[in-house]
């Protein structure tokens, strides 16, 4: 027998070929790719691209109704070399993932897919389909997301019952914390695999659209994320309301099945002038905003691997974040952390840092080679193809 060749040479062997080698993968559980409507999105869009390119076949199984924050954009068949199939979606809040879920798992089951990828724990939940018809199974977990404040009652239940049928079920499991990798063992016994998400260098652009909010370099604290309860939002807008300081707080993000929290942030925001809600950002303005904050915070209580935050250090800010593992693990003793939960430690951080530019600064300069040394979306995928 001749010797056994490694994942990344099988990698490179077969890069730009389809044939006895190829790999046929279904990705489910996202919303739409290509889209930066969550994690989620990103993390398939990102294995996805490159997984072709190496000569293998993806189909993504998109929600109909191809929307972006209320904008309805062109329907694709392919992207990037990508196949993308629509599935069947009642677009009603809760029902929405369960549905496109469902359909997406049945059709990939009854094709002659080799690998179907299942992201987050709710589309999990259908993952005995696969099981029942001798397909192999692969999880991502990309958080405890029946942990999340906005699931209560049978939701809460049917992401829950998603995780143990990922146990039940899926050949391989694979996580994004090494607290999530914990816990699996804890509670289940499961082994499973520990694969972070990845990076890519960003381009580090002027402010000039961000303008239009009276933005300019370093003039602005800033979140970047969906606005749910689980990401801590109430925890900043309290905490700054009580700083005096002449920059602004930015809050940018999409409101995702939390219309009722979204309206409490303003309502709590309101009579602070210095604090501005975006709305959903993507493109340039996503870029500008990361490029020219003073500070990156993240005051989640909740987190799977926060990707937001990867991508901040990686456009060299300094990053207050809260002292939950998944924080932690990610900027190490490349930045700041408060208590979680705590309104007056985040505020004390934060006056801190506002007083201390010598120390942002410092933070700012060890941030991106930092992080995009640590992470690599090249490095995830040949990771995932040797799960495969």
């Amino acid at each position: 027998m001749g010797e056994k060749k490694n994942a990344p040479e099988m990698g490179r062997e077969i890069e730009g070929k389809k044939g006895e080698n190829t790999v046929r993968i279904a990705m489910i559980g996202h919303k739409h790719i290509p889209s930066r409507e969550g994690g989620i999105e990103v993390v398939v869009e990102e294995l996805s691209t490159r997984m072709v390119k190496l000569g293998h076949s993806v189909t993504c199984f998109n929600r109909k109704g191809r929307h972006v924050s209320g904008g309805k954009i062109e329907k694709l068949k392919e992207y990037k070399g990508v196949k993308i199939k629509e599935v069947f979606t009642i677009e009603r809040k809760g029902l929405a993932a369960m549905t496109s879920s469902l359909f997406a798992t049945l059709s990939a089951s009854f094709s002659n897919y080799n690998i179907i990828h299942i992201h987050a724990e709710g589309p999990a939940f259908f993952s005995f389909i696969p099981h029942l018809l001798h397909k192999k199974v692969v999880v991502t977990i990309h958080g405890l997301d029946w942990d999340r404040a906005k699931w209560s009652g049978f939701a809460k239940w049917y992401i829950k019952q998603g995780e143990k049928n990922a146990v039940k079920y899926a050949d391989e499991i694979i996580v994004l914390s090494q607290g999530v990798k914990e816990y699996f063992r804890k509670e289940y016994g499961r082994e499973t695999k520990f694969i972070p998400n990845g990076l890519n260098r960003p381009v580090i652009r002027e402010a000039d659209e961000i303008k239009k909010w009276g933005l300019e370099k370093d003039n602005y604290v800033l979140y970047l994320g969906r606005i749910v309860p689980e990401k801590g939002e109430h925890y900043l807008v309290e905490a700054w309301k009580k700083i005096e300081s002449d920059k602004k707080l930015v809050i940018a993000g999409g409101i995702s099945d939390t219309a009722g929290y979204g309206k409490e942030l303003k309502e709590l925001a309101a009579g602070d002038d210095r604090i501005i809600f975006t709305g959903f950002v993507q493109g340039q303005v996503l870029e500008e905003l990361y490029s020219n904050a003073y500070i990156y915070c993240l005051p989640s209580d909740l987190e799977g691997m926060p990707l937001s935050l990867l991508e901040a250090m990686s456009y060299e800010n300094c990053c207050l974040v809260s002292d939950i593992d998944e924080c932690k693990e990610v900027i190490e003793d490349k930045g700041v952390t408060f208590q979680r939960g705590n309104v007056d430690s985040l505020r004390e951080k934060l006056e801190w840092l506002i007083n201390h530019e010598e120390e942002v600064e410092k933070y700012k300069s060890e941030a991106s080679p930092f992080i995009t040394e640590k992470y690599n979306w090249d490095d995830v995928v040949e990771k995932t193809m040797r799960v495969y």
